[in-house]
């Protein structure tokens, strides 16, 4: 945290906490940062779009969110076309996604008729904005997935970008020993606090390290998000009862390993995590290879995990972009640079994981034949 800068009011709350309690995890500071009910960021305004902080892939091209209704439309049908399912999307944004994908599935016999469109999402602008663009599919706001029926029909779940603003801990190793990394109060010569980061007293025990991390050197720090894995259990239980298919896309890496990850963005430019709560987009890289382990442990089938890169190429992200080119030869230019955005491999094609769970007995399309 820099000095001589004003406090945000969270900023100023969590001090406090600080002052009364001691150091904070970062997974607590996280998750006030992001969800605090009156100055949490993803709260109190729209972080989307040029005039937001980030933009994620729907905002970038159409063709995205068309390619996750394919990805629906055959999963759908891989399941039998069944009478009623649950389709799911865990923070939907503005609900463009949904909105793009909406034009491939109204084109399947039986799907929209059977569909019940369930969004998680906590931030009152964001579900104001998912009520206006999918208005025609009476969407089921919820805040827990819990709170999905408890019936019988498969799901369907979608969630892009969704993991990486869930809280993470971090744990860093000094003197050969591994401590949690915390949040407290430093002071100042000039006798001014700022928030800094410390490592608690309490040595990690070995025996539930990674075997990874095992040789890793001083200094080096690990992330864990316990929030992620929990949620990825209780949906792959869900999976797995009621059959159907969980489809995640987001920005990580496929195999365990040390490294700080943990970044605030704000207006387009990342900044220090500690200054301004509330103000920026506190994110963290996905373990993929943890995430797929607690599927697998709750029962589900976990597919090959694919770079956004393969998976848009293997849905057909070439072809269309010609098509759309075709039919709208002025903005080709834009139609190609969205199209690289997507899938170049110094943009977001590489960086972007995208990881499929499914019942048992299901392969979607294109994980198909693995």
């Amino acid at each position: 945290m820099q000095l001589n800068q004003q406090d945000t009011e969270l900023g100023e709350i969590i001090n406090r906490e600080i002052r009364q309690s001691g150091p904070m995890s970062l997974s607590s500071y996280m998750a006030l940062c992001l969800t605090h009910p009156k100055f949490g960021y993803y709260i109190k305004s729209d972080p989307l779009g040029a005039k937001g902080d980030f933009i994620t892939a729907p905002e970038i091209s159409q063709m995205f969110g068309e390619f996750i209704g394919l990805f629906i439309a055959g999963t759908y049908q891989a399941l039998g076309s069944p009478k009623k399912f649950d389709l799911v999307e865990l923070g939907a944004g503005r609900g463009t996604l949904l909105k793009d994908a909406m034009r491939v599935l109204k084109n399947i016999d039986g799907l929209l008729p059977a569909m019940r469109l369930n969004l998680l999402e906590v931030s009152e602008p964001l579900i104001k904005a998912q009520s206006e663009n999918l208005k025609g599919f009476r969407p089921n706001f919820i805040s827990d997935i819990n709170q999905l029926d408890d019936s019988e029909a498969p799901l369907i779940i979608i969630a892009n970008e969704f993991f990486d603003a869930l809280p993470i801990k971090q744990f860093q190793k000094q003197n050969g020993k591994w401590h949690e990394r915390s949040i407290g109060l430093k002071k100042h010569e000039t006798g001014e606090e700022q928030r800094a980061f410390g490592l608690a007293p309490m040595i990690l025990p070995d025996d539930i390290l990674p075997s990874e991390l095992k040789q890793a050197k001083d200094g080096a720090i690990w992330e864990v998000n316990f929030a992620s894995l929990g949620l990825m259990s209780e949906i792959s239980k869900k999976i797995a009862k009621r059959k159907g298919a969980f489809l995640v896309i987001d920005y990580g890496y496929g195999m365990t390993q040390a490294g700080e990850t943990f970044q605030a963005v704000e207006k387009h430019q990342f900044t220090d995590p500690l200054n301004s709560p509330g103000m920026a987009d506190l994110t963290a890289h996905i373990n993929f290879e943890s995430l797929a382990s607690a599927a697998n442990k709750a029962g589900a089938r976990v597919h090959n995990l694919k770079t956004q890169l393969k998976f848009l190429l293997q849905m057909g992200i070439e072809e269309r972009s010609i098509a759309l080119i075709k039919a709208n030869p002025s903005h080709k230019e834009e139609i190609e640079k969205a199209k690289n955005r997507l899938i170049g491999e110094k943009e977001m094609g590489n960086l972007f994981k995208v990881l499929c769970i499914s019942s048992k007995e299901l392969a979607p399309y294109p994980f198909i034949n693995q």
